[in-house]
């Protein structure tokens, strides 16, 4: 594929690195939010606070999978490019937003620890399943996907419920 065609398609760098964010974080082309994927809608669906943790850890084990490569070069462009940054502070605060739904579905169903606030609740789980920890975790520390799901399923149902 010629340069041409790419930035035809893209525009600019950061446009380029946007589009493979989204078919990496979505694993196909479908213009679907995150929030409106079968996955994520089952996981806001189920009923049991402690099978919404384990559902929500296996499908991010999974995504982390293909976003992992993709991840390090959006923050590492983030620092010296405009557009980069914005597309990491987006980043950001859609994967919080999307914590944020999960950590309600659970106090929707009396699951969260007593005492423990939605707001406390979503930092935990986001700091839990922030790229970053499984970039730390599996790429730096040599976990397995395997590993990695195992540990963050038991620590955050030791973390968030009852």
């Amino acid at each position: 594929m010629s340069a041409k065609t790419v930035y035809d398609a893209f525009a600019t760098k950061s446009g380029l690195l946007r589009g493979v964010w989204d078919l990496a974080l979505k694993g196909d082309t479908d213009n679907a939010p995150i929030e409106a994927r079968p996955w994520f809608v089952e996981v806001l669906e189920e009923p049991d606070p402690a099978r919404i943790v384990k559902l929500v850890v296996h499908h991010s084990v999974a995504v982390k999978q293909r976003i992992g490569p993709v991840l390090r070069v959006i923050r590492a462009a983030s620092s010296v490019d405009d557009d980069s940054a914005a597309l990491w502070a987006l980043i950001q605060s859609d994967f919080h937003a999307n914590q944020r739904a999960v950590v309600a579905a659970i106090a929707k169903r009396k699951g969260l620890k007593v005492g423990l606030p939605v707001d406390r609740a979503t930092d935990i789980l986001w700091t839990l399943n922030h790229p970053d920890t499984w970039l730390a975790l599996h790429d730096e520390r040599g976990w397995s996907a395997k590993e990695f799901e195992k540990w963050f399923a038991a620590t955050a149902a030791q973390q968030l419920l009852r």
